[in-house]
């Protein structure tokens, strides 16, 4: 068994947590592989032993890694997507930080997780992604999503208007801050938080969700995910956001933007049935739940 760890903080109270980590897979004697920039927050705190190998980029898992472990939250998840790309690699997300809606996997059951992984007893949920494509280099060349792609106004409090088409054809002229385009697995995420609808991620549906819209009567619209995007961007300022997930790059009017679904998918790793969608979302978001008490 062949594991890559990838993190991006290392909390002192998590200390020994990844050190029961690193003794489970020594113990089992899987090949451990470590991001240079984690083994540094590692290093003198955790004896590795000289046990590990270390990797800098997503070409040295390919062929190497079997599973990559991703400690910390949702957005450690989304950092990780640009090291395993599309070579299908397994993710599995155990959670150190907060909601841990992605990291579906608890502090508590690292010992279940690892003989899941050595047994193969897990369950392999495919998520769809986004692709961004443009007229001009952008996010070095990583250009998709889990979660959302998204158009903002930057360095100004005046709202910006996005001209967005659906196979060439206009859809609507969105006045407001910003726009989002949110996959299922993002339809949770920041969509959610402006109003849009939570989309089953075995769902073919793109959700597009304007952000604080000057029209009332302008609502988040489903499509499918076979449908290209693409978008016009005016405002008094000349230069707007583009994001893809946590990652953001500035842009004028002169890029010219589309969107459409990725070729290829991403495997998150799940341990049990406890941590299928919707008891995550009955858990994690509260969806459902009795407030009359």
């Amino acid at each position: 068994m062949r594991v890559a760890i990838y993190g991006r903080l290392l909390n002192q109270a998590d200390i020994p947590l990844i050190q029961e980590l690193f003794n489970l897979l020594f113990a089992c004697d899987a090949k451990v592989l470590v991001h240079i920039h984690y083994y540094t927050l590692l290093e003198n705190k955790i004896p590795l032993g000289g046990k590990v190998t270390i990797f800098s980029e997503h070409k040295e898992l390919l062929g190497i890694a079997d599973y990559v472990i991703s400690l910390g939250g949702d957005g450690t998840i989304l950092d990780t997507l640009t090291l395993v790309r599309n070579s299908d690699i397994p993710i599995l997300g155990i959670n150190t930080g907060r909601l841990g809606f992605l990291a579906s996997t608890g502090k508590e059951d690292i010992a279940v997780a690892i003989d899941a992984l050595k047994n193969k007893t897990y369950k392999v949920d495919k998520r769809t992604l986004l692709h961004l494509d443009s007229n001009k280099p952008l996010f070095g060349g990583v250009n998709y999503a889990l979660n959302e792609f998204s158009i903002h106004k930057k360095d100004t409090s005046s709202m910006i208007t996005i001209h967005t088409y659906i196979n060439g054809e206009l859809l609507n002229s969105y006045w407001a801050d910003g726009l989002i385009v949110a996959t299922p697995t993002g339809s949770t995420g920041y969509s959610l938080s402006c109003g849009g609808p939570i989309i089953f991620p075995t769902s073919e549906n793109f959700v597009i969700t304007p952000v604080a819209p000057h029209n009332l009567n302008v609502r988040p619209i489903i499509i499918a995910n076979d449908s290209v995007l693409s978008f016009e961007v005016e405002g008094r300022n000349e230069n707007f956001l583009c994001t893809l997930d946590s990652r953001y790059e500035s842009v004028d009017a002169s890029f010219q933007i589309a969107v459409r679904k990725e070729e290829f998918t991403i495997s998150l790793l799940r341990i049990s049935e406890d941590s299928n969608y919707l008891n995550t979302i009955r858990t994690k978001l509260g969806w459902g739940a009795d407030q009359r008490n």
